[in-house]
């Protein structure tokens, strides 16, 4: 099939008819008709039959929707990479989190950003570390915050702060002015665990498990966001990043770093040997400021 055989698949797949599609895609409807009927040929079977004046996709059709669907995902980058360039913009910052990084700190450097860089047009998402590698290494990003360095060969870990794991309370848990808790004063209590390949999660279980008697771990979830929202909740303690920590702290719950403490590095990860923009330079800059901002407070 040829691009254009699949522009007037999707076409109808969206209006169900031959004159609507014609008018999406700016076509003489006897221009469709042709198109279709030679990727009806090529193919060697029926796309669409009619049904009560619609055009209704066959069985075939139907299993060939979900990658028509990849392929027009794949080519939105392009689209926007072309209407950027058409207006003389600078190419897209492309920037990944991981979730405890998504609700304040990469969305503050990147207002902070825009602001000096106007015509950089910048897209944000969130995802584990493991899919950001992914995404570095197909190009599909530019730069990936992670409190987790992945030891890939090909990416490169830069540390930009440096926090303490804190325990999340209900307001009024702790004691006032309380400035850390041990581990062992956690023995007993009922908490929420973080399920998942977490590296500190997987670390903190280990250290939970000594205490004696065990904490009751009732409810596990992904991600330290749902931690906090189930402390609100009243489901227990949780032990989450500094990030995460910050926002619930000013939302009224209690929080006070563990002693020891467990200490959590902020990474920028990048492809190795990679140019860096003028804009990506900026946005290292402003994260390390916003980290230290954030987590002085």
């Amino acid at each position: 099939m040829r691009l254009r055989h699949i522009e007037v698949i999707q076409a109808i797949l969206q209006t169900g008819h031959l004159g609507t599609a014609a008018e999406w895609l700016q076509l003489p409807v006897a221009d469709v008709d042709t198109i279709l009927k030679d990727a009806e040929q090529q193919l060697g079977f029926m796309l669409f039959a009619s049904v009560r004046g619609r055009l209704q996709a066959t069985r075939e059709t139907l299993e060939l929707q979900g990658g028509i669907a990849r392929l027009y995902e794949t080519l939105d980058p392009l689209q926007r990479l072309a209407s950027s360039l058409k207006h003389h913009h600078a190419p897209p910052l492309r920037a990944l989190c991981t979730p405890p990084l998504a609700n304040q700190l990469l969305p503050q450097s990147i207002a902070v950003l825009r602001r000096r860089f106007q015509d950089t047009p910048c897209t944000l998402s969130s995802h584990p570390t493991r899919d950001i590698v992914k995404s570095l290494l197909l190009h599909e990003a530019d730069i990936g915050l992670s409190l987790h360095d992945p030891e890939h060969p090909q990416i490169q870990g830069i540390a930009l702060g440096q926090g303490k794991l804190q325990l999340l309370a209900p307001h009024g848990w702790l004691k006032p002015r309380q400035k850390y808790i041990t581990l062992q004063e956690l023995a007993g209590q009922s908490m929420i665990g973080l399920e998942g390949q977490d590296p500190l999660s997987s670390l903190l279980d280990s250290k939970l498990q000594a205490l004696r008697p065990l904490p009751v771990v009732q409810t596990r979830v992904q991600t330290y966001q749902m931690m906090r929202s189930l402390v609100e909740a009243g489901e227990g303690l949780a032990i989450v990043d500094p990030f995460t920590a910050t926002g619930a702290r000013e939302a009224g719950l209690d929080a006070c770093p563990l002693s020891p403490p467990i200490i959590v590095t902020l990474y920028a990860l990048t492809l190795k040997d990679s140019t860096t923009s003028p804009a990506l330079k900026a946005l290292l800059e402003i994260v390390t400021e916003k980290t230290e901002s954030l987590l002085s407070l």
